[in-house]
């Protein structure tokens, strides 16, 4: 099978090789899945510069791409929830990615079955986006009837971070420009804040959380509209020592995490508040109930930019780094 494989870590970027390997040899509680479609994300990107080794330490050479969809080929003796050809989706388990493949074997726990109006194309899209917005909201604890502000939230993880948060009972508020406000208002955000015209810091205060899509030159302004006591959860921030507990890492990376994101520690305990940074993981069971929250009658909003092959993985990953994307990168396989 063809894959793409990166040989070295490089700060400044690389590609990566197409070769011919093997079809993976399944583990018992495997299945092989012939991918359809992955997605290309700026975590590929970070991946390939080492951005990410301390938090997750891949061995070289490595098949990358971290978000699929496909079909089942052949399931692990001890696989009994899904069966050939059944068309599934996922975001590849933290510890063995590589989506960009033409096979991957893949844990049953990182997957689940594609809702039914969805193209392989558009699910592919979904499942880094999803995840992120679920253990976020698992993260903060949320209660039907807080409130929460979406940094950004006209982009792709707004999609779904907004009705996910709606689902939950939420009063949603974010901000972006003007020409994405119905549209967003439409998935379900009560309060839209016209950046050019605005700032949110003048109109939000006292909010339950933050969902933080900006990063370090937003992070001060957003500990700023959060109560006393809330909860910021961050994409764009630097880990913690919360972070490092949370997913068990040693007694050394959690001294490692805790003076890197140190700063932002101290802005949350000014007023009794708590930053949290999310590296999202696999879990098919949040993905399945992205299924029921998402139905035919109010289906998932996805938005595809540009569509490649894997002969031309390098150019997708050199289009998702410029940042110009209008929507997802994908790789088609066939």
């Amino acid at each position: 099978m063809k894959a793409a494989v990166l040989t070295h870590y490089d700060k400044n970027g690389t590609n990566l090789e197409l070769r011919d390997i093997p079809i993976p040899v399944l583990e018992d509680d495997e299945v092989l899945v012939r991918i359809k479609v992955a997605a290309v994300n700026p975590l590929d990107n970070m991946i390939i510069r080492g951005d990410v080794k301390l938090v997750v330490p891949y061995k070289m050479p490595l098949i990358m791409g971290n978000e699929f969809s496909g079909v089942i080929e052949k399931t692990g003796k001890n696989a009994k929830r899904f069966k050939v050809g059944d068309r599934v989706y996922g975001r590849m388990p933290l510890k063995k990615i590589g989506a960009f493949a033409e096979y991957a074997a893949i844990e049953e726990s990182a997957i689940a079955l594609i809702p039914e109006y969805l193209s392989y194309e558009e699910a592919a899209s979904v499942p880094l986006t999803a995840l992120t917005a679920m253990q976020a909201f698992e993260i903060m604890q949320v209660k039907a009837g807080e409130t929460i502000f979406i940094s950004g939230g006209t982009g792709s993880l707004g999609a779904m971070a907004i009705p996910i948060a709606k689902s939950l009972g939420l009063h949603v508020y974010t901000n972006g420009s003007q020409e994405n406000e119905e549209r967003v208002r439409k998935l379900g955000a009560e309060k839209f804040i016209d950046y050019k015209k605005e700032n949110y810091v003048d109109v939000l205060a006292d909010v339950d959380h933050v969902l933080d899509t900006l990063g370090d030159r937003e992070l001060p302004n957003e500990f700023k509209v959060l109560k006393r006591g809330g909860n910021l959860v961050s994409l764009r921030g630097l880990p913690n020592g919360r972070f490092a507990k949370r997913n068990n890492m040693s007694f050394f990376k959690q001294m490692l995490f805790k003076m890197a994101g140190r700063k932002y520690d101290k802005m949350a305990a000014m007023k009794n508040q708590t930053y949290d940074f999310i590296f999202v993981h696999e879990d098919s069971k949040q993905l399945e109930k992205i299924s029921e929250i998402f139905t035919k009658d109010h289906p998932i909003e996805t938005s595809l930019d540009t569509t490649f092959t894997l002969d031309q993985i390098n150019e997708a990953l050199a289009k998702v780094r410029q940042g110009k994307s209008k929507g997802k990168t994908i790789i088609v396989m066939e």
